[in-house]
């Protein structure tokens, strides 16, 4: 597991040496601090071999996503019209905050980045779809997207009620949580049809879950599905296209895989 490492009188080529040494992220203060994430593969010995100094400070490095994304601290992040800011940061049009915790949907993931592209198609140019699912919401940043872009109204559901919580107060931070609706369990916990529902989690619940996620689906109704290693893409798209999904596209970043179906009632 990465570690952090804090420098409070670095050399001047600490950083280069530090980045060459194989940091997963650094910052460097006002005052010429240094803060960086190293892999657990390196040593505290080998950094103070490399740098010349044994003056450092090491502690826990703090996970995002459930522990697959390490960076020392949230930044601002971008996918298409939508900016994605720290909670302290002021929030413009098309600016969602989120709170700094590790419930799954920081933006950086690429999952997460498969789905927020998907959502911003699916809201540009006609009307945007009056509702949405997310299925296993985390963060709540696919919900509060969706919002942003025009959906009407959300409902989200997960089982961890850490990731509701998070979610609720997400929603409140960006005064979104009178269109947000939170129900704790899967797809099989709430009743209806949406004309749009999203499912960011990983492929082996999305195969389980398939029937009921695809009873969950409006008349020709889309559905994105994401958290899907490439290796198990069609595996899981044959899943869906038994039940009479039909595919629209399927795309990809760091080997990971969002595919989009449409309902073919």
């Amino acid at each position: 597991m990465p570690y952090r490492v804090d420098l409070r009188h670095p050399g001047t080529d600490a950083f280069d040496r530090l980045v060459d040494l194989g940091a997963l992220d650094a910052e460097v203060a006002q005052d010429g601090r240094i803060a960086v994430l190293m892999p657990d593969t390196v040593t505290r010995d080998q950094i103070a071999r490399v740098i010349g100094t044994d003056d450092i400070s090491v502690s826990p490095a703090i996970g995002r996503d459930d522990d697959s994304v390490w960076v020392l601290s949230r930044r601002p992040v971008h996918v298409g019209r939508l900016r994605i800011v720290p909670a302290h940061m002021n929030a413009e049009p098309g600016t969602i905050r989120l709170t700094d915790d590790a419930a799954f949907g920081s933006g950086f993931h690429p999952t997460t980045v498969l789905c927020l592209e998907a959502i911003d198609e699916a809201t540009t140019g006609a009307v945007p779809p009056p509702s949405m699912l997310d299925v296993g919401i985390g963060s709540g940043v696919l919900a509060l997207a969706a919002l942003v872009h025009g959906v009407a109204r959300v409902v989200g559901v997960d089982i961890d009620d850490h990731a509701l919580r998070v979610a609720a107060e997400n929603a409140r931070l960006n005064a979104l949580d009178d269109r947000v609706e939170l129900t704790r369990g899967g797809p099989d916990a709430v009743s209806g049809v949406w004309p749009f529902v999203v499912a960011n989690v990983l492929a082996a619940p999305l195969i389980e879950m398939a029937p009921v996620i695809v009873r969950r689906i409006a008349h020709h109704g889309q559905l994105v599905l994401s958290g899907i290693p490439s290796t198990l893409a069609l595996d899981v798209e044959h899943a869906y296209r038994h039940l009479g999904m039909q595919r629209v596209r399927v795309t990809t970043r760091a080997g990971w895989v969002a595919i989009v179906m449409q309902a073919s009632w």
